[in-house]
């Protein structure tokens, strides 16, 4: 398995990238509520994040059959570089957005695709080293518990700048 990883973690990054790019138009284009929790409603910082999340730990849940064996760390594995990839949104948009201001459209789509290499990067290190972490369970129930808070927090988001839509200053779907 060792042989196919970068196989394996090309097509993680790829299937990411394009179906995040799906999910931050999928709301907008259906306008169905059923897609809200793990697409983009609006355009704050919470839910580019969200659009990450949810494809990388889509790809987890495919790629874990053909892993599970040889990684026992898998699913530790998996929260470590979903995570990274998930904050590197905000760590670089905030940045860029510190240090000079407004970011292009362009830029923010820059750090999307950044984040989710980083994340797969992170990942593929920790696979080679063949990291090691006994209680798969409470990975996978903080990946759970994760992704009940950008579903619960897509309809009742908490009045913070990581949550408003910078362009109609809203927040969630209110």
């Amino acid at each position: 398995m060792k042989k196919d990883l970068g196989f394996w973690q090309f097509a993680g990054f790829t299937f990411a990238v394009a179906l995040g790019t799906v999910l931050h138009f999928l709301f907008d284009w259906t306008g169905v509520y059923a897609v809200a929790p793990f697409s983009a409603v609006n355009e704050s910082t919470w839910e580019h994040m969200k659009i990450l999340f949810f494809p990388m730990l889509i790809f987890a849940c495919v790629q874990y059959p053909f892993f599970r064996k040889e990684f026992s760390g898998f699913w530790w594995i998996k929260l470590i570089g979903i995570v990274v990839g998930t904050v590197a949104i905000p760590v670089l948009f905030y940045t860029y957005n510190g240090a000079f201001g407004k970011t292009p459209d362009w830029l923010n789509i820059l750090f999307f695709f950044l984040s989710a290499g980083v994340a797969y990067f992170v990942e593929c290190r920790l696979f080679v080293k063949n990291f090691r972490c006994s209680n798969a369970w409470i990975a996978v129930l903080l990946l759970v518990g994760v992704a009940a808070a950008f579903s619960v927090f897509t309809f009742y988001p908490p009045q913070l700048p990581l949550f408003q839509d910078p362009i109609t200053g809203k927040y969630g779907l209110v």
